[in-house]
């Protein structure tokens, strides 16, 4: 068959899955291991480590949020696939960089560099969902989902198995090197097909008076904010903390207790998904944080590693189609005109707690405890869930 009989959108999904699993593998593979980078790079009081590795961590979401919106105009302007192009090249060499590393600060520093060249992932959402017949574009996004779920649960699963093998640094040369794959792949078989510029008939702009009643948005935004808050406060210190409790061997028990909640949410967010579409999206969000504040609290009086790991993979049940039931709860509470731009502030909700959690949670660990990190975790979790529940629009046809 001719290469021109098959049609493109389906090497582009191809491409695009590839990339995103090896792009989000290679921004959660050094989770298991980064504080034991941080000391080796010199930091050695204990309280500064945990700090240095909030973060290092946080560092990444941070310049993500602020440049996310740059990305996306040059996307809408000069083609998606530029984009993808630039995000595959600058990561490899990011991540190459960071296995370069002579200290703490240049650490934060190539992080934020990985954050601000980054973006493949939600550029190759956005191009599938524009690329693909639309018969074929919930698939093909389902597709791209899981591409992304399975680089959030191996990521700290390889994290935790390489370093012992060849070296933290050997981890990060060897993720440039297969983001730089991506990065041929992505330059040789993407095809974007041309984008006709639509006139747009002149119309009022969308504006915030336009929301009926924006209590519920405000809670989700809320929700979606905490919920990433609570997933990534203890990331940076789980490390440390089975280093505690003796748990051995230690980088893949770290790697164990990360991906143990992606899996969790991978299993939980269909049978999730469809109780929300019965029951409605806002009871099943409210449930949902109210069942993880309580999977996390015993998180800190746990006594080994695989009490952890079992008690990490309850919670990414709980929090499993978190996010989307929080974007169908958004979408219901607003209309058309100006649903864009409301779910685009949920994104930015997200990134927040992205970047607030991971320093949240290392300043915590460092000056007060490990065992603070969780109690204020579930907390969090639990308050919130009380607000989602209070703030539920009231009509009782509204999901």
């Amino acid at each position: 068959m001719p290469p021109e009989a098959v049609d493109p959108w389906q090497r582009n999904l191809a491409v695009c899955v590839f990339g995103a699993f090896t792009t989000i593998v290679a921004m959660t593979l050094l989770l298991p291991f980064l504080p034991l980078y941080v000391e080796q790079l010199g930091v050695t009081d204990p309280a500064a480590i945990v700090q240095w590795s909030g973060a290092a961590f946080a560092a990444t979401f941070f310049s993500a949020a602020l440049t996310a919106p740059l990305w996306g105009r040059l996307g809408d302007r000069y083609g998606r696939k530029l984009m993808l192009i630039r995000a595959s090249l600058g990561m490899a060499v990011a991540m190459s960089l960071i296995g370069l590393a002579q200290s703490a600060w240049q650490l934060v520093a190539l992080r934020l560099l990985a954050g601000l060249l980054g973006g493949y992932a939600s550029g190759s959402t956005i191009l599938v969902a524009t690329q693909t017949p639309k018969a074929r574009s919930a698939w093909a996004l389902g597709v791209l989902a899981s591409g992304i779920m399975a680089g959030n649960l191996a990521g700290p699963l390889i994290g935790g198995l390489l370093p012992p093998l060849i070296g933290i640094r050997n981890t990060f040369f060897l993720a440039g090197a297969v983001i730089f794959v991506a990065f041929l792949a992505t330059t040789l078989l993407l095809k974007e097909a041309p984008r006709q510029a639509a006139a747009k008939p002149h119309a009022p702009k969308p504006s915030w008076r336009d929301v009926p009643d924006l209590k519920p948005v405000l809670a989700m935004f809320t929700a979606a904010c905490l919920l990433m808050f609570a997933t990534l406060s203890i990331e940076p210190i789980i490390t440390v903390y089975l280093k505690e409790l003796h748990s051995e061997p230690l980088t893949l028990m770290a790697g164990l207790a990360m991906s143990a909640t992606a899996l969790g949410s991978i299993l939980s967010a269909p049978p999730l998904g469809k109780l929300a579409d019965r029951v409605g999206h806002w009871k099943v969000v409210a449930a949902s944080l109210a069942v993880a504040a309580l999977a996390v609290l015993p998180q800190a009086t746990v006594s080994n590693g695989w009490q952890l790991v079992a008690l990490r993979f309850a919670m990414g049940l709980a929090l499993g189609g978190l996010l989307p039931c929080i974007a169908a709860a958004v979408r219901h509470s607003v209309p058309d005109r100006i649903a864009g731009r409301v779910l685009g502030y949920s994104t930015s909700a997200q990134y927040t707690g992205q970047v607030l959690g991971p320093l949240a949670g290392g300043y915590l660990g460092g000056h007060v405890g490990m065992r603070a990190v969780f109690v204020m975790t579930a907390a969090l979790l639990a308050l919130n869930a009380g607000l989602s529940w209070a703030f539920r629009p009231r009509p009782a046809d509204t999901r």
